[in-house]
C-alpha cells in the first residue's frame, strides 16, 4: 500500500505532543498501531520503520515521548550530545506521564474516521518498555516489545508499586518480547526478571532472543542485522494482522 503522512499536536495532560500519523493512501478504516521510539524521538530510522508498517495496512502513531521536556519536533542526533539529552530525559519524566500520553494516543486512533477500534503498540529501547507499558491498557490488544529496557531494573521514575515489572499483572494485551542476547542494556539475568514475572502472572506472551547487539533494528547504525530486522516486520506484522485485524 502506498502511504500518506500527516502531523497532529495532540493535548495531553503535561502539554502538547507531536504526533507523526502514517497511513494508507486507501479508503476505509485500519488498525491503528502506536510506535514509540527510542530516546532520540522521531529519527529517519523510526520514519522509515513507521511507513514500512503503515504499508502493510495500518495506521501507525509516532509520538514525541519526551514533549514536555524539548521544543516540539525536537529530534536528537545518534551522538554524544544526543544520547546524553534522551537519557537525561528518561530519567526525568515519570511512567505516569507516559500512561496519560498513551490515552490521548488510544483517543485520537478511537476518534478517527480512518481507524477501527482495534490498536496495538511496538517499540524500539525505551518505545519497548513504552509499547509493554501501554498493554495496561485495556484499549490495547497487542504489544510487540523490541528489546525494552529498564523494565527489569524499575529504573525509570513512578509512584511506588508503579514500575513496569509490578504492574505486569495488570497487562490485558497480547505480547511479543524480543531480545538481543549480546545487548548490554538487559543483562541474561534481566531477561530472566522478566520472563519469570510474566509466566507467574499467565500473561500470554511470546519470547525470541536472537544473536543481535542493542539496536540491531537501527538502519543508520553499524549494530544493524538488516536479515534480523525483515524477521522482526514480518513477525510484527503477522501478530498485528492476526490480533488486530
Amino acid at each position: 500500500m502506498k502511504v500518506i503522512q500527516s502531523v497532529h499536536d495532540l493535548i495531553t495532560k503535561t502539554g502538547p505532543m507531536r504526533t507523526q500519523v502514517y497511513r494508507p493512501k486507501s479508503d476505509g478504516q485500519f488498525a491503528s498501531i502506536i510506535f514509540y521510539s527510542e530516546i532520540f524521538q522521531q529519527t529517519a530510522p523510526i520514519a522509515r520503520m513507521a511507513t514500512m508498517l503503515a504499508g502493510h495496512g495500518f495506521v501507525v502513531l509516532v509520538p514525541e515521548i519526551f514533549h514536555e521536556l524539548n521544543p516540539i519536533g525536537t529530534v536528537l542526533g545518534y551522538d554524544e550530545a544526543g544520547k546524553n539529552k534522551g537519557n537525561q530525559d528518561k530519567s526525568i519524566k515519570p511512567l505516569e506521564q507516559h500512561d496519560s500520553d498513551t490515552q490521548a494516543l488510544v483517543d485520537f486512533a478511537l476518534s478517527q474516521a480512518y481507524c477501527s477500534n482495534k490498536i496495538g503498540t511496538i517499540g524500539v529501547c525505551i518505545g519497548g518498555h513504552l509499547a509493554y507499558r501501554a498493554a495496561l491498557n485495556a484499549d490495547v490488544c497487542a504489544a510487540f516489545c523490541l528489546y525494552p529496557t529498564d523494565i527489569h531494573s524499575g529504573s525509570l521514575p513512578s509512584l511506588a508499586g508503579n514500575d513496569s515489572l509490578s504492574r505486569t499483572k495488570d497487562i490485558h494485551a497480547e505480547l511479543v518480547m524480543v531480545f538481543g542476547k549480546q545487548d548490554p542494556h538487559v543483562s541474561s539475568e534481566g531477561r530472566k526478571i522478566i520472563y519469570q514475572a510474566l509466566e507467574a502472572q499467565g500473561i500470554d506472551f511470546t519470547w525470541q532472543e536472537v544473536n543481535a547487539e542493542h539496536a540491531f533494528m537501527r538502519d543508520e547504525d553499524e549494530r544493524y542485522d538488516a536479515a534480523l530486522a525483515l524477521q522482526m516486520y514480518t513477525h510484527a506484522v503477522s501478530l498485528f494482522n492476526r490480533v488486530l485485524k
